[in-house]
């Protein structure tokens, strides 16, 4: 393989390692908030379930990989811009503990990186319109779904004490974090899979879009390791600053999260990780009244969302530029 080629696939295994730092703790951060789990040990189930999670499937790659640009028209620049755009954005949004959906952040990267090679033709709308799709199934059905579930979830223990409550559902917190976690590696750990195929296919690696197993261990481990490094602010900010949570409160919220991110994954459908159980954290602390839910935080974690798209669309577009024009 040729130089460009590895140094492009190393900056998406560099993005993925990113991916499992700053956005797989999002999956374990209310196991850890109502002290069910220590964060060693959450990071730890979260770094192997992630791994399942990647092995699951490869409809949200082959989204990522052939319906957001047009590989015919895009280069290997193309690619390096986006990556480069998701790992310095995620980074940083990392050092400040907001959780920034690296989602958002591959979908802009991509597009802005695209719109510098080939102009608008670069953009397919089927892979867009999955994209709208992800974040009605993200907002709407996560908020939703936590809200519900919540409330059910009140019904059917109203008569138990809380310490009888709580020692309920600690384990069942555990499997409904470890079900999150599931659900990350099924989608988030999807997407640069999709982009590495992509890659392999642009440099006339691969004759077509086809995802090589090792590919799949590869971008699975990667991702793995990432999450083992931690993420601690990700985590504090996430189970301990949005709302107060208790044990059954996390359950519910990981329950709708991982149901909502499962359904979206088998239909192809890439969505926020980040941006559901956010959501679903919220639904849950509404149940409780709107000043049960910190709305300081959540307006700064809603903000880091709107901003992402036009960050990483022009770090990705001024990369590209910047790189054709040292190398011509």
């Amino acid at each position: 393989m040729e130089a460009g080629l590895i140094l492009v696939l190393l900056l998406i295994l560099g993005a993925e390692f990113v991916n499992g730092w700053t956005d797989s703790p999002n999956a374990i951060a209310t196991v850890v908030g109502t002290r069910s789990l220590t964060p060693l040990q959450a990071v730890i189930m979260a770094a192997v379930l992630n791994l399942l999670g990647v092995l699951s499937g490869t409809k949200v790659a082959a989204t990522i990989g052939k319906g957001i640009v047009d590989a015919s028209v895009i280069d290997l620049t193309t690619v390096a811009g986006a990556m480069v755009s998701i790992i310095i954005w995620s980074s940083l949004a990392a050092m400040w503990g907001i959780p920034t959906s690296e989602s958002h952040a591959l979908v802009a990267g991509l597009a802005g990186a695209g719109l510098a090679t080939a102009g608008a033709n670069a953009l397919l709308w089927e892979g867009w319109r999955k994209v709208l799709l992800g974040l009605f199934f993200s907002s709407v059905l996560g908020g939703l779904g936590g809200f519900i579930l919540m409330v059910g979830v009140y019904w059917a223990f109203r008569k138990a004490t809380p310490a009888k409550v709580k020692g309920k559902f600690r384990v069942l917190q555990i499997i409904s974090s470890g079900l999150m976690a599931f659900a990350h590696g099924s989608n988030d750990g999807q997407k640069f899979m999709g982009v590495f195929t992509l890659t392999l296919v642009i440099a006339g690696a691969l004759p077509a879009f086809h995802i090589p197993l090792w590919v799949i261990f590869l971008c699975a481990a990667v991702m793995a390791m990432g999450t083992l490094t931690g993420g601690w602010r990700i985590i504090n900010t996430m189970g301990m600053k949005l709302t107060r949570l208790e044990t059954h409160q996390g359950f519910a919220a990981e329950v709708a999260a991982a149901s909502v991110i499962e359904a979206a994954t088998r239909f192809g459908i890439p969505l926020s990780t980040t941006h559901t159980i956010t959501c679903a954290i919220v639904g849950v602390g509404a149940t409780r009244g709107g000043s049960a839910v910190n709305w300081g935080m959540t307006r700064r974690i809603v903000m880091a969302w709107v901003v992402t798209f036009p960050i990483c669309g022009l770090i990705s577009y001024f990369t590209v530029l910047l790189i054709r024009a040292v190398t011509s």
